[in-house]
């Protein structure tokens, strides 16, 4: 059956004054998994949750009678295996949907590549363009395999602390963290010694390497896709290359680098940890809206809500490093200079979200088996560019770049039969508009270009769409608390990474508040349906 919202336990239970051992603002994937590790660990644990569905952008939800959409994030691979097992999610109904082929991207001119986890296919596909390009792949998947390889015990392990003035720690602290530093360096140096190719996919353009290991605009164009995703960057900006390292991480879809489907959605996942943290006895509270952190003595007390206060030793934030030290807390109980680097931290953003109803399978003029995956609308590199040159301006791409799936193609329970569902990811939509102009006037028009360049993919589109749910960066600001609409609770890009996240020196998911910790995508190691920040901050949490 699809996922249904959890709508928790009633929200009466300030009058008594429960005290928690922690309580966890928000009550996202990230959330839900910190409260179910410390849970395990004998603590007791609440979530508050200020919509009335689990999941934060994690969910499932019938937007339209019969179809059960996943509104915000839509597919997964990097969900932690460790998170899988630990909590046992499989027991409590997780289950990942292979998607076979993973994409197929259009040229527009009636041609196509397909791509997934069948290399014959991948070289049969690949060589219809270029047979260099196809001897080429398996050597580029080889090297971002090994770079991805050995980065990512990273996800897993709190990063180096780099030092700053705000910050007293003792001498076993600072003994640890030279430790811990000397680890990482050495991983760096034996990655960079094995792989010369590691610093460039670390620091350089994605363009560049693309160009340079290929000659087909329309696997360019794939392939660099997944550096500019969700990221308010092009495939020429500096640092966009890391992120093709998605291309070739996680194994949640069966493996590594396969994407998935979660069986009735993306709310599949929430409805796992819901059940593993009641069995573990966690309070679950939606309906919930926190309205401030308390402090006392520089150690937070608690929180106020909109039923009342909840008492805590201790309090994980989920949400983002704006909303929780900005919005929540008293500015007093910060040094101002940490304060200041918070209202510094980049939440450019240029997504958008368009999910549709459709009366039966669109034609994009290709087998509808090869439609189970990702549908790229990205013919090329400088399609890409040419969308986020226009974004730079203030305006939302005119032909935006289209990133598509139909999951109701692979799950026959998340649409009526015959019936199906298109999510549709979108760039480039800046945040800040040019002209002073606002979203909400504009937003209709913009969907409208979206479709636009979606029919001429696939002209029968717009007679098929039964219903249509749009999100603009500042509807997912309103919706989800994302601050400027960032589905990363903050830009992925170098200077905000690892020891720079969220701030230098607080890299290990506390503050400078006793007893405040940092749970979400706003903490190392960041955004994606991942499970490490959650995992990571309550093992951090339970040192105290």
């Amino acid at each position: 059956m699809p996922y249904s919202p959890n709508k928790g336990r009633p929200a009466k239970v300030a009058e008594k004054k429960l005290m928690y051992d922690t309580i966890i603002i928000g009550g996202g994937h990230n959330g839900l998994i910190t409260a179910a590790y410390l849970a395990k660990a004998g603590k007791k644990v609440c979530v508050l949750e200020r919509r009335e569905v689990l999941g934060g952008c994690a969910t499932t939800e019938e937007l339209y009678p019969g179809f059960h959409f996943s509104p915000a994030a839509y597919v997964v691979s990097l969900l932690l295996p460790e998170v899988v097992a630990d909590l046992r999610l499989k027991e409590y109904g997780y289950q990942v949907l292979r998607r076979d082929p993973s994409s197929t991207s259009l040229d527009g001119h009636g041609g196509y590549l397909v791509l997934g986890h069948d290399a014959q296919r991948n070289y049969q596909s690949i060589a219809k363009r270029s047979k260099k390009d196809a001897d080429a792949f398996p050597a580029y998947e080889k090297m971002l395999t090994e770079i991805a390889e050995t980065l990512e015990p990273l996800l897993k392990t709190v990063p180096p602390q780099l030092p700053n003035r705000d910050r007293k720690m003792s001498l076993l602290a600072k003994a640890s963290q030279l430790a811990s530093t000397m680890k990482t360096g050495l991983l760096f140096k034996n990655l960079l010694y094995q792989n010369p190719s590691a610093m460039e996919v670390l620091t350089g353009a994605a363009d560049r390497i693309l160009d340079r290991w290929f000659e087909s605009d329309l696997l360019k164009g794939t392939l660099a896709t997944d550096a500019i995703i969700g990221a308010f960057h092009g495939p020429s900006s500096p640092g966009s290359a890391y992120v093709l390292l998605h291309h070739v991480m996680g194994d949640a879809g069966g493996a590594r680098g396969v994407w998935g489907y979660i069986k009735g959605g993306m709310g599949g996942l929430a409805a796992a940890l819901r059940q593993a943290c009641i069995d573990l006895n966690v309070d679950i509270r939606t309906g919930v809206e926190v309205n401030q952190i308390v402090v006392e003595n520089n150690c937070v007390r608690g929180v106020m809500t909109s039923a009342g206060e909840f008492l805590g030793r201790s309090v994980a934030s989920g949400i983002d490093a704006n909303q929780t030290f900005v919005n929540l807390l008293d500015p007093r109980v910060l040094p101002p200079d940490f304060l200041q680097q918070v209202k510094n931290i980049d939440y450019s953003s240029a997504s958008g979200k368009i999910n549709l109803a459709l009366d039966g399978l669109p034609n994009f003029g290709v087998d509808p088996n090869l439609l189970r995956g990702t549908i790229h609308i990205t013919p090329d590199m400088r399609y890409i560019e040419k969308g986020y040159q226009e974004a730079l301006g203030g305006q939302y791409s005119s032909e935006p770049v289209l990133e598509m799936t139909i999951p109701s193609n692979v799950d026959d329970s998340i649409a009526p039969h015959g019936k199906h569902i298109m999510s549709i990811f979108v760039q480039y939509a800046p945040y800040q508009l040019s002209g002073n102009r606002n979203w909400d006037d504009v937003k209709e028009d913009w969907v409208q270009t979206c479709l636009t360049t979606l029919e001429r993919f696939a002209p029968d589109i717009k007679d098929r769409i039964l219903f249509t749910h749009a999100m603009t960066p500042v509807d997912l600001e309103r919706r989800y608390g994302l601050t400027g609409g960032n589905i990363m609770q903050g830009a992925m890009h170098l200077h905000q990474l690892g020891p720079s996240r969220p701030l230098i020196g607080w890299s290990d998911h506390r503050t400078p508040v006793k007893n405040l910790y940092l749970c979400g995508a706003a903490s190392h190691p960041g955004g994606g349906v991942m499970g490490a920040c959650g995992r990571n901050a309550a093992a951090i949490i339970l040192k105290g």
